[in-house]
C-alpha cells in the first residue's frame, strides 16, 4: 500500500499529542511510523490490570481506540476535518500479566466519510493478545 498520511510526522510529534490524555496516563508510546501503519506500546502494570492481575480489556480497547483515532487524524486535512470514533470491537485472545503490549494499526478502508482500522495487540513474543476493529467518522470542521 502507498503512503496514506496527509503530511509527515515524527514519533516525537505523535508522542507530544498524548500530553494530558489517557494515553499519557497509561504510558502509551508511539514506536513506529510506516507508510500505512503505526505502532504503539503500553505497559501491563497497576494502571492497566483488572482485579485478577491480568491486562484489563478496557485498557486494550483504550490502546486500540488511541492508535486508530490518531491514525485517522493523520489521514485527514486538520484545517478542514475532524475525526471521531463511532464503533470499536475487541476480541481478547490471550491474557497478559506483566511486561508490554504492542499495537499495530493498519487501514481496512479509508473513505471520504469513514475510516475502518484493523488493530492487532501482541505481547513481547509476538503472540496475539487482542484484535480490534475501529470505525471512525470523518466530519467537516
Amino acid at each position: 500500500m502507498s503512503r496514506i498520511w496527509f503530511q509527515e510526522y515524527t514519533l516525537e510529534e505523535l508522542n507530544e499529542r498524548s500530553k494530558g490524555t489517557m494515553g499519557e496516563f497509561l504510558d502509551m508510546k508511539f514506536t513506529e511510523i510506516g507508510d500505512d501503519y503505526l505502532g504503539m506500546t503500553m505497559p501491563v502494570d497497576k494502571r492497566t490490570k483488572q482485579p485478577y492481575g491480568l491486562l484489563h480489556g478496557g485498557a486494550s480497547a483504550a490502546l486500540a481506540e488511541t492508535i486508530g483515532s490518531v491514525a485517522s487524524s493523520l489521514c485527514i486535512n486538520p484545517d478542514k476535518q475532524i475525526c471521531v470514533g463511532i464503533e470499536i470491537n475487541c476480541n481478547h485472545i490471550r491474557s497478559k500479566k506483566d511486561g508490554t503490549v504492542t499495537a499495530i494499526v493498519k487501514p481496512l478502508h479509508i473513505g471520504a466519510t469513514t475510516h475502518v482500522w484493523d488493530i492487532k495487540i501482541n505481547d513481547e513474543r509476538d503472540k496475539l493478545v487482542c484484535v480490534s476493529r475501529l470505525t471512525v467518522a470523518i466530519l467537516k470542521k
